[in-house]
């Protein structure tokens, strides 16, 4: 079958609906799975995008037809599908989504036993090649499908991993936009004794209000508006599928996830002394202090889920965080959860008795860049002369080139799917970042 291979992306399916993801792709995607995987039982929840609801049905349709009996969770967090198949055993799950994506895009995140995840260069890849060469296997009788609610287990789920009763009445303001953390929030937040402002947690799949990607400045904007007006002590931003969160201090700054990852290890530590945490690359040196200044040991990975969750496996580490708002916890079949993070936090910040700002200023002493892309003609002639002209500094290839000044250091790392660098610099000093963030995009951008 034809099929736009440009969907099959490093980590998941995504494209725009329908030019480039439909029903029939959609349909073969299901049997291409349940033909390589061979689940005797899968599992399939959607997000509320206006495609998602068709998609899901065709993917039940592929999968059932390749012989899975196939549970039919409906609107659910991307989360909440990993909780579903690490619960209750599925061999397979399929999450119909487009994550922070705009409205036009379709996806899917596939997963198999234990909330392990196809990538697009291992189990992902082979899909491809059975839908290409119609290589698919039907059985002679379709699976079975049958319905199940499975949020209250989930949200019982994410709140054993605190103590209800250390929650502080926080005054939180938190933003939906528009996606799947309008309907899971509420139902956490009616166990706890905080007092919830909600924005835009009505499930629209057209994203009236803004985008719902988080890590986009302009997205949290409404968000930072509200916090100072109903002085509120934090805010918390969902993307689409609610899987990543970014919380917003009482002051109305944003933090990166990975001053979130440094909250978590910290709270996490406290109950597990001497665990090992995960971070990857871009994450700031404060996370590796905050961890080892906690008694835990701290192992940086590159960049992506397909590779932190089996690293986590390896070093039977508790946590793993990413600047991009992933969490992963060991106990949550190494799947991550914006919402477990968020709780998780919550204890923290109660404990502290301070506010989060000045909580994250006892461990918090960098500047950073942000995520700066500069579209190259040569990506491998580019990060030779960056090698070259920064050559004083301690250099390392784990992902993209790192070269670390000690008060200063950079990544930079080509995109997986454009011509693209992608640059993220830390310093001591607003003046220093600006200096060395200038320095090395003259470099990038030949100017």
């Amino acid at each position: 079958m034809k099929i736009d291979e440009t969907i099959f992306k490093a980590y998941d399916i995504r494209g725009i609906y329908p030019e480039q993801l439909e029903e029939d792709s959609a349909y073969a995607i299901g049997l291409g799975t349940a033909s390589l995987l061979k689940p005797a039982t899968a599992v399939v929840g959607r997000d509320m995008r206006t495609s998602s609801s068709g998609l899901s049905e065709a993917v039940i349709r592929g999968l059932s037809d390749g012989g899975a009996a196939v549970t039919d969770i409906g609107l659910v967090s991307t989360d909440g599908l990993y909780f579903a198949v690490g619960k209750y055993g599925f061999d397979c799950g399929v999450m119909i989504t487009a994550s922070h994506n705009p409205a036009r895009y379709n996806g899917m995140k596939i997963c198999e036993k234990n909330a392990v995840p196809l990538s697009g260069d291992g189990k992902l890849a082979e899909v491809k090649k059975i839908i290409e060469s119609d290589n698919f296997e039907k059985t002679a009788r379709p699976g079975t499908v049958k319905k199940r609610n499975i949020i209250s287990e989930y949200v019982e789920h994410a709140l054993s991993f605190i103590d209800i009763s250390r929650i502080k009445p926080f005054k939180i303001v938190v933003d939906a936009g528009n996606g799947m953390a309008g309907m899971i929030v509420p139902e956490v937040f009616k166990k706890l004794p905080c007092r919830l402002i909600p924005m835009y947690f009505e499930l629209d799949g057209t994203f009236p209000n803004h985008p719902a990607s988080p890590i986009e400045p302009e997205n949290v904007a409404d968000l930072i508006v509200r916090i100072k007006e109903t002085g509120a002590d934090l805010g918390a931003a969902f993307d689409g599928d609610a899987d990543r969160v970014f919380l917003i201090d009482e002051k109305g700054k944003t933090l990166g996830g990975d001053m979130v990852t440094a909250l978590a290890a910290k709270a996490l530590l406290k109950k597990n002394p001497g665990s090992t945490i995960l971070y990857n690359l871009i994450c700031s040196k404060a996370v590796r202090e905050t961890v080892e200044e906690s008694g835990g040991k701290a192992i940086r990975t590159r960049v992506g889920h397909a590779l932190i969750k089996p690293l986590m496996k390896k070093h039977n580490a508790i946590f793993g965080g990413e600047h991009s708002g992933h969490f992963y916890f060991r106990d949550n079949w190494y799947a991550d959860s914006g919402l477990i993070a968020l709780l998780i936090c919550l204890e923290l910040i109660s404990d502290a008795g301070v506010p989060l700002s000045k909580q994250v200023a006892t461990f918090d002493h960098y500047v950073r860049s942000g995520e700066i892309n500069s579209r190259v003609d040569n990506i491998a002639e580019s990060l030779k002369k960056i090698e070259e002209l920064f050559s004083a500094g301690n250099i390392d290839k784990l992902d993209g080139l790192t070269i670390d000044y000690g008060d200063w250091w950079f990544n930079v790392r080509p995109s997986n799917t454009e011509p693209l660098l992608r640059l993220n610099v830390e310093a001591a000093t607003p003046e220093q970042l600006e200096i060395m963030t200038g320095k090395v995009l003259e470099v990038i951008r030949g100017k």
